[in-house]
């Protein structure tokens, strides 16, 4: 048994664990080379989160999903680098958007070379993205194109709020659906397809992407509270301290509404307030973590994930699916 790709997943046969790991190995290669340029600054701003490492989740799927078809077919190591390119690039406009300083446990893009630098590189990757997509045939570039309209329209959802009258918890799946789940999703769908899968195949996985993105971000949303050191870089309580509406912090806010709690409506106020001040910021932690809106935000975590498992039901028994099931495990496992 070899723990490969994010969460120390555990890969318990040989054959599968050679191919992944290969697949991975080819995908780190394809990403440096796509990532180079004629211009030095541009190579060093562009490889800056690439050398930061990360979870690679997305290719890991990619490489797991093709295990269905032909895990070594010319589509599937190039579909990772596209899928992980695209991240990349949101990671870069993402840190723009929330002014952050540090990520993946390095100074961010912006902060380093300013917003403008950061912008302009996140559409570097997005070119360097479609130019291997180009190649991959249309239909390749029609599903990168509609899940790029979905994670956009996440992104702008997020940053409008729920229109009147909507329940901020179900406008903030949506928002997850759009910006996480749609890329996770095309993940299992290019590792199938360009394996050659079945149709079925290919749906049950880009399905199955689709709930285990949304469990993911939910999953950085308890351990963004919860977690006393976080695996992304990132120091517990930064979404918080930037203003990014979390699940928990959703349920705390309806909890808080629906009951009138005086301890409820004093934490909803110290959100709302300056937590810049290490103090208050440690203290609106300690609250968060001892209320039931946390372990609300978990059980929201584990039921995405048991609906991700419980699509892959049709699927033969096999150590790809083993694999993609304990993803699930996994994580439900971080959230913990």
């Amino acid at each position: 048994m070899t723990v490969v790709g994010p969460f120390g997943l555990s890969v318990r046969d040989q054959a599968l664990e050679a191919d992944v790991q290969a697949g991975l190995a080819a995908v780190e290669e394809g990403l440096l080379e796509a990532t180079k340029s004629e211009v030095p600054f541009i190579t060093e701003a562009a490889q800056h989160l690439v050398r930061a490492g990360g979870k690679r989740f997305r290719p890991l799927l990619v490489s797991l999903a093709a295990q269905f078809g032909d895990p070594y077919a010319p589509g599937v190591v190039p579909s990772a680098v596209v899928v992980e390119l695209t991240h990349l690039a949101t990671l870069y406009h993402d840190d723009v958007m929330d002014e952050a300083a540090v990520r993946r446990g390095v100074p961010s893009a912006n902060s380093r070379w300013g917003n403008s630098v950061a912008v302009l590189t996140g559409d570097f990757l997005f070119s360097r993205a479609s130019q291997i997509l180009a190649d991959l045939g249309p239909e390749a570039v029609r599903i990168q194109a509609e899940a790029f309209e979905r994670l956009v329209t996440g992104q702008i959802l997020e940053t409008a709020g729920p229109r009147d009258g909507r329940d901020p918890v179900e406008h903030y799946l949506d928002v997850i659906a759009g910006k996480t789940g749609s890329l996770i999703a095309v993940s299992g769908r290019y590792g199938a397809m360009m394996s050659g899968a079945d149709e079925g195949v290919v749906e049950i996985l880009t399905h199955y992407g689709e709930r285990l993105g949304t469990a993911f971000q939910l999953a950085d949303d308890v351990l963004d509270i919860a977690s006393d050191s976080h695996e992304s870089g990132k120091t517990p309580g930064t979404d918080l301290r930037e203003g990014i509406p979390t699940l928990p912090v959703l349920h705390l806010r309806a909890h808080a509404e629906a009951t009138g709690a005086p301890a409820d409506l004093e934490l909803c106020a110290l959100l709302d307030g300056d937590l810049s001040d290490d103090a208050v910021h440690a203290e609106v932690l300690r609250r968060l973590r001892a209320h039931p809106a946390l372990e609300q935000a978990r059980r929201d975590t584990v039921r995405y994930a048991q609906e991700a498992r419980a699509i892959l039901a049709p699927l033969p028994a096999c150590p790809a699916k083993a694999a993609l099931e304990e993803l699930c495990d996994a994580v439900v496992h971080r959230a913990g």
